[in-house]
């Protein structure tokens, strides 16, 4: 077996695993890189957006109660 023959085979194999989702390739990203620093910023982003999308979803019907 070739060294060209090994790589194709290791292509192949990694052609047919999953790809990671988003998480993991950020976690993996960060890990990598050593940028540890991002992520406090990326939760309080994400936090910072489901709370609008909670609060403009339920607004009127919080509304109401008062």
């Amino acid at each position: 077996m070739s060294a060209e023959d090994k790589m194709q085979n290791d292509f192949e194999k990694a052609n047919r695993e999953k790809p990671p989702g988003i998480v993991r390739e950020f976690l993996q990203f960060l890990a990598e890189n050593k940028k540890w620093w991002l992520l406090p910023m990326v939760v309080v982003l994400v936090l910072c957006s489901l709370l609008a999308v909670f609060a403009t979803t339920f607004a009127p019907y919080i509304y109401t109660l008062f």
